[in-house]
């Protein structure tokens, strides 16, 4: 039986390891630059969508030129210089604290390198109004900038690489969504199942202190503005199932849907994209230019505008909103462009709880919105907690806690029924092509026969695969 510990003692202790407090001080200062650098990302996606929407309020016919000439640019400079950018990040970062890859194959996924090139390239797919958000770019960004803490820490530290990557991608996830406790519950249900003992206090001070850095510049609301909503009563319960059982549906089936089209097959358009990967995302960028046309802009970008014209009651949003949102943003995860589905995601959702409260009537429009925000994500990422927190930061006050929870576990238990987890199956596809198939297993000595003569020397091994920028 352990004594009670002595005080004293353990603050003795802790006073005389300086060497401890130098790198815990070392991981918290790399987490505020993590935080910065998701700000500076953030600052940079508004600009340069900014500059989009000018373009387009200019000249609507020119973006039938402009978004497939420079989604066509950004996967050739992805392929050719930034080949671990491309896609979401979420993938890249949990491929990287895959046990099976070897910590120097990390840097493929995980690196400053990348987290420059990440930065860049979103915002440049912003500038071209594609469909993406910057959500899930900020947790490969965070991770970057958070793993290279590794380098300067002591010979005898104990703050593991594993722990480095895990708090930069959940703070990615609190900055960019000005949501510490989501960033926490991020780095629990999506990075790591449990968080190391030794390390968990040092963990979610990091990710706390990156939420603190980006609510200070962005203050404590998220770019899809404050939902109000009303008390709800027994006339929202059959309107919000339907929300959680159709967001289930479509998240579903849009993550079964990527999985497919990332990982390629024997149809036309999947050997197109393998020969010509420039010309399909040109192709790709053409559609999703008519897509916006088609929609008077609404699918643009990540669909912030869209969200707060639902909450606001406006009727601008096209009926067909949400398949059109949905076949934007799944060609654009297809292209291959480097960008996130988070944002995207949260406008689907947003517009199937909005088309359900117009066949329901009553003033619960913004509270089946709010419900298919985190439904839709939920479904698409299958990490409810992270979801509902997301969305719950939005809602003023906590009229809506029970019924965003049930939303979002709901339509994730739908949505496992119909497809695998996306971010999972995708980091799978990419430690598989840098590792390679299992080896087969040894024969056991009693099952070993004596050696043949004159057996022939065994071929040297291939060189293994790099992994390609379509994940």
């Amino acid at each position: 039986m352990h004594g009670e510990p002595d005080f004293l003692s353990n603050v003795r202790g802790e006073l005389r390891d300086y060497r401890t407090w130098i790198d815990r001080m070392l991981v918290l200062g790399f987490a505020a630059l993590a935080g910065l650098a998701v700000v500076a990302f953030t600052l940079l996606s508004e600009w340069t969508f900014g500059w989009f929407e000018r373009l387009h309020a200019w000249n609507p016919w020119l973006i039938l030129l402009w978004t497939p000439a420079l989604t066509a640019g950004i996967v050739w400079l992805t392929r050719r210089h930034f080949p671990g950018a491309s896609g979401s990040g979420i993938p890249q970062v949990m491929a990287a604290l895959d046990p099976a890859l070897p910590p120097q194959e990390g840097l493929r996924f995980v690196s400053v390198k990348l987290t420059l090139g990440k930065i860049g390239l979103s915002a440049a797919g912003l500038l071209a109004g594609l469909s993406i958000g910057r959500e899930g770019p900020s947790v490969q960004v965070a991770a970057g900038v958070m793993q290279h803490a590794q380098r300067w820490l002591g010979s005898k530290d104990r703050i593991s690489h594993h722990a480095l990557l895990v708090a930069g991608g959940a703070a990615g996830i609190a900055a960019a969504f000005n949501a510490p406790l989501a960033g926490v519950l991020f780095a629990i249900e999506e990075l790591s199942r449990k968080l190391e003992s030794r390390n968990s206090g040092l963990i979610i001070a990091a990710i706390v202190l990156a939420g603190l850095i980006g609510a200070s510049f962005f203050g404590n609301v998220t770019y899809f503005g404050v939902i109000r909503v009303p008390r709800l009563g027994l006339d929202a319960l059959l309107p919000g199932l339907a929300v959680a059982l159709a967001c289930g549906l479509l998240g579903g089936l849009f993550s079964r849907l990527l999985i497919a089209s990332l990982r390629g097959g024997d149809d036309r358009f999947s050997r197109w994209r393998s020969r010509f990967p420039v010309r399909f995302a040109a192709g790709a960028g053409l559609a999703v230019a008519a897509l916006g046309l088609a929609s008077g802009g609404s699918t643009f970008g990540a669909g912030s505008e869209a969200v707060k014209h639902m909450l606001a009651g406006q009727s601008d949003v096209p009926p067909l909103y949400v398949l059109l949102k949905f076949v934007a943003t799944w060609l654009t995860a297809w292209s291959g462009v480097p960008g996130g589905i988070f944002a995207p995601s949260l406008s689907i959702g947003a517009g199937v709880g909005n088309s359900i409260a117009q066949l329901a009537g009553g003033d619960i429009g913004p509270a089946l919105i709010a419900m298919g925000m985190a439904a839709f994500l939920a479904a698409v990422t299958q990490a409810p907690l992270t979801s509902f927190i997301i969305v719950m930061e939005m809602v003023d006050g906590h009229a809506m806690v029970l019924s965003l929870m049930t939303a979002a576990m709901l339509a994730s238990l739908v949505s496992r029924m119909v497809s695998r987890s996306l971010y999972a199956t995708l980091a799978e596809q990419m430690v598989a092509m840098v590792v390679g198939p299992p080896t087969a297993a040894e024969p056991s000595p009693a099952a070993t026969q004596p050696a043949a003569p004159a057996a022939a020397p065994p071929r040297p091994a291939a060189p293994r695969p790099v992994p390609g920028p379509d994940l």
